[in-house]
């Protein structure tokens, strides 16, 4: 592959991280990560050891997804690949090469009115049921927790309370004492109903 291949590659990602950001990376590794994004094919030049949290983060720059524990047990980091919630701080590049990878910023449209227009409008219903029902205080937890109950729901449309119970096992919140994220998660069933009904219904 000539130069100008090589350059129009690693552009691919170019709208979504900074040059000085893949100007490093492809001056010290030849691995060329190949995956889908948030619904975007993209390509960075890395090495195939790079934890995926650091790559979303710092390359990325999907800061949504925390840092918090970096041992796979609080959920702070979570992300789902390929539709499965899976802690990016234990996967590397390599275990994602070619996945569908699903971040909080690819929750939800990323064309909204102004709050004062409509405070839910482009909201997916799981993060809706969040805001409505105080699912949250700090919100360091919030974006492992929406994507759980997403993978939850998506597997389970009407789940059991032990079945919403063992969908958040993996994600900790150390303020809400949980009540309130089980409503959160029982309204977005409600919520997903509503949307589902109105889509067959042809209702956009």
């Amino acid at each position: 592959m000539n130069d100008e291949h090589e350059r129009d590659a690693v552009d691919l990602v170019a709208r979504d991280t900074s040059a000085d950001t893949l100007s490093s990376n492809s001056s010290t590794h030849s691995y060329r990560w190949n995956a889908v994004l948030n619904g975007k094919e993209i390509t960075v030049v890395t090495s195939p050891s790079r934890r995926l949290v650091d790559l979303l983060r710092h390359d990325l720059q999907m800061t949504g997804t925390k840092v918090s524990c970096e041992i796979g047990r609080c959920g702070a980091c979570m992300v789902l690949v390929d539709g499965q919630p899976l802690n990016s701080c234990l996967l590397m590049a390599y275990q994602c090469e070619g996945k569908s990878i699903t971040t909080i910023e690819g929750i939800g449209s990323t064309a909204l009115p102004s709050f004062e227009e409509d405070p839910l409008a482009g909201v997916d219903p799981v993060q809706a049921a969040f805001l409505e029902e105080g699912g949250f205080q700090c919100g360091y937890c919030t974006p492992g927790m929406i994507l759980s109950t997403k993978a939850l729901l998506d597997n389970h449309p009407h789940p059991t309370r032990q079945q919403i119970e063992e969908g958040l096992c993996g994600n900790l919140c150390r303020c809400t004492g949980y009540g309130a994220i089980i409503r959160s998660v029982e309204r977005a069933i409600v919520h997903c109903d509503e949307r589902d009904l109105s889509t067959n219904q042809g209702i956009k």
